[in-house]
């Protein structure tokens, strides 16, 4: 039996995740014209800059990204790869406790500051909890990572939006088994360019699209992982899901759900 990872919750084929990083006051207008098409956000904040400048006040984040997703930026937004390793310990798990009293929930997630690590900072992270990291280096395609750690995103935002949008919404044939568009960047750029007409007119545009599965960063690693962790038979005619998510997968070309705990057996 051929057994296929090619499918997004519910039987979706692509995905879309979003991600800023920083936690400036920007981010409010952001995160209403995500919320006005249904897009999914994750916001990478320093939460030792909160509170000065134009950085959001604490108590006002929880509330504001209702809905997405709070991630690491570090506490203090240093370059990472040049700090010792205490400082580096103390830049991401102080950041991450402040975050989880804030948001109510563990934070997995992070983005390197200035998009800057190596393997010594790759370990440290996930030795304090972090499951994954966004780079900044763009790929311009839309592949599903195969090292969360090394999350490289489709485009920063001052990319070729609406090329690599048609690209996505209209796909050769051969194509990834499952479709991912990561875009980044910083809200505070819409404003410093005056040009939030960028983001307000991808937003609609691929709101409209009627085959994609609108995430957080986490949701997405999160579904990878579980999708990852089902186990089959030695013949592939019986899987096992053991995590928590319900997982979608073809098998000879039959689209089939799997539920928490569930064993299934395939036709």
């Amino acid at each position: 039996m051929n057994i296929v990872f090619n499918c997004y919750p519910n039987g979706l084929k692509k995905a879309l995740t979003m991600s800023y990083d920083d936690g400036v006051i920007h981010d409010r207008r952001l995160v209403e014209i995500f919320n006005r098409y249904g897009i999914k956000g994750t916001f990478h904040i320093n939460s030792g800059l909160l509170n000065s400048g134009s950085r959001l006040a604490a108590d006002e984040i929880a509330e504001l990204y209702r809905g997405h997703e709070i991630a690491c930026h570090t506490d203090t937004h240093p370059f990472p790869e040049a700090l010792p390793r205490e400082c580096l310990i103390n830049q991401v798990y102080g950041d991450r406790r402040k975050l989880e009293a804030i948001a109510g929930y563990p934070v997995r997630g992070m983005s390197y500051p200035f998009g800057r690590f190596n393997d010594e900072v790759i370990d440290t992270m996930r030795a304090l909890g972090i499951e994954y990291s966004r780079t900044t280096v763009s790929t311009n395609g839309f592949a599903v990572p195969t090292d969360f750690m090394r999350w490289n995103p489709t485009t920063h935002h001052r990319g070729d939006l609406g090329k690599l949008l048609e690209a996505f919404a209209n796909p050769p044939r051969r194509i990834p088994n499952l479709m991912l568009f990561y875009v980044w960047g910083h809200s505070y750029e819409f404003n410093d360019n005056n040009n939030w007409e960028i983001i307000e007119d991808f937003c609609e545009k691929v709101s409209k699209l009627d085959n994609v599965w609108f995430a957080t960063n986490i949701e997405i690693y999160d579904y990878i992982t579980a999708l990852k962790a089902l186990r089959f038979s030695a013949d592939c005619t019986i899987v096992y899901n053991p995590s928590a998510i319900t997982c979608w997968f073809t098998a000879d070309g039959k689209e089939y759900a799997v539920n928490p705990g569930q064993t299934l057996k395939l036709d």
